[in-house]
């Protein structure tokens, strides 16, 4: 078999492929066997009647269209493995010679996968949040402790944001009580804007004692009227900041020793959190470089398999589609377009993985991809030599290599991007790796 590829406009390619006459007589002698399996001929069992027999039986016309409809897949297959074109799309096939005799020669146009430029990757740039742990994200840490362990204690002065007033809540309309808008000794923090913001605003700079009353819109039956009565005041007591205190908010007896472990578990989950948002920027930061247009054929089936992940995500959760889109306030056409967008998305950071991983060199070795076959092979509970026979038979170690590649590629990118903090200040990339990690 010969094949020769011809590149089109529009991404296609145009796939010459001739099959010599005796190859192409093999796979009439398969059409033959098909065939002796489908045609009764008295005296022979299924499958048995001799070709002579049976194309005097069928003529050889049929027999022939036969063959060439269950060959020319396979042929066209073997072409591409020859020719390593990369469809995206099933081929328009136009036999040009053989549909009756001799040699069969057929040419197939098939849109494949794009080869795009990202000049410049080199010098791409990640911003990404800091993976060390300030002093003051550990203050912070250490006023929440605080707050756990304080006292509420009565005050004699006005009402300001953050005490606790003890009061006596009436919300009416019309004269009637609205339910859940009245409480008595309810303890109510100022600025927590848990009821109405007019209550934050009235209680603001009251005393006890004051009655306040003003409206406020609550729902769509027109406003409610409130009556507040103050009845207490109450400022929060923060304890101070002692060895004592931390022996008894912590396993630990001083406050040094608290400050560093929370100062250790916060660089660590800072660290994860800097080493997750730098694969994410790097990729963002590759598919800006992509300037050709996502292919159709690859964009298509990226939106259906999100889809099907959502719908998926959703039915796990007890709900539908429709209950998805009222709560979060989207239209079904706004859905899609999301879901085209982080399509297209998906599929230039894949092409661009593509492209780094050639412009590299960057290969899987046959170690490489039987060490995936292993993996993946453990995760479905099968046999990595039956697993290999099946991804063979379906002609899919190209994509298990494929997507090896654009794993080292993104680990390259990972490891040669510039990276920046939120105020541009450049991250060392041991801070990254957390100081257990470094020699």
């Amino acid at each position: 078999m010969k094949a020769v590829v011809e590149p089109l406009e529009g991404n296609k390619v145009k796939l010459s492929v001739e099959v010599d006459e005796q190859e192409f007589e093999r796979a009439l002698d398969d059409a033959f066997r098909r065939i002796a399996h489908e045609v009764r001929i008295p005296g022979f069992r299924p499958g048995k009647a001799p070709r002579r027999l049976l194309e005097a039986r069928i003529g050889a016309e049929e027999a022939r269209t036969e063959a060439l409809r269950g060959s020319l897949p396979d042929f066209y297959a073997r072409a591409l493995q020859e020719t390593d074109v990369d469809p995206i799309a099933p081929p328009e096939i136009d036999i040009t010679a053989g549909k009756e005799r001799g040699p069969v020669a057929f040419d197939a146009v098939v849109e494949v996968r794009p080869q795009v430029s990202i000049a410049g990757y080199g010098g791409l740039r990640a911003t990404i949040p800091s993976p060390l742990a300030a002093e003051e994200d550990v203050d912070r840490q250490i006023d929440k402790l605080r707050e756990q362990s304080s006292e509420l204690a009565p005050v004699r002065r006005p009402a300001q944001t953050g005490d606790h007033l003890s009061i006596d809540v009436k919300g009416e309309r019309g004269g009637e009580p609205v339910p859940g808008m009245s409480a008595d000794d309810y303890l109510y923090e100022v600025g927590s804007a848990l009821l109405v913001p007019e209550l934050d605003e009235n209680l603001r700079g009251a005393s006890v004692g004051d009655i306040l009353s003003f409206s406020a819109k609550v729902d769509d039956e027109g406003p409610v009227t409130f009556r507040i009565l103050v009845k207490e005041v109450k400022e929060r007591i923060l304890p101070e900041v002692t060895d004592e205190w931390a022996g008894e908010v912590s396993e630990f007896e001083t406050v040094e020793e608290l400050r560093a472990d929370i100062r250790r578990r916060l660089s660590t989950a800072k660290r994860m959190q800097a080493t997750l948002a730098l694969r994410d920027e790097a990729i963002v930061a590759l598919v800006e470089l992509v300037d050709e247009e996502a292919p159709e054929p690859l964009v298509r089936p990226e939106m259906e398999r999100r889809l099907q992940d959502l719908a998926r995500r959703l039915e796990a959760q007890g709900a539908g589609l429709p209950e998805y889109l009222a709560a979060s306030g989207s239209t079904e056409e706004q859905l899609v377009e999301e879901l085209r967008a982080e399509a297209v998305r998906a599929v230039k950071a894949d092409l661009g993985l593509r492209a780094l991983a050639e412009a590299e060199g960057l290969e899987a070795s046959e170690a490489e991809v039987e060490a995936e076959i292993e993996r993946l092979a453990k995760r479905l509970g099968q046999k990595p030599a039956l697993l290999r026979r099946e991804l063979e038979r379906k002609e899919m170690l190209p994509t298990v290599r494929s997507d090896l590649q654009k794993a080292k590629a993104l680990e390259w990118l990972v490891e040669h991007i510039e990276i920046v903090d939120e105020e541009g200040h450049t991250v060392d990339r041991a801070d990254l790796e957390g100081a257990e990690n470094r020699a």
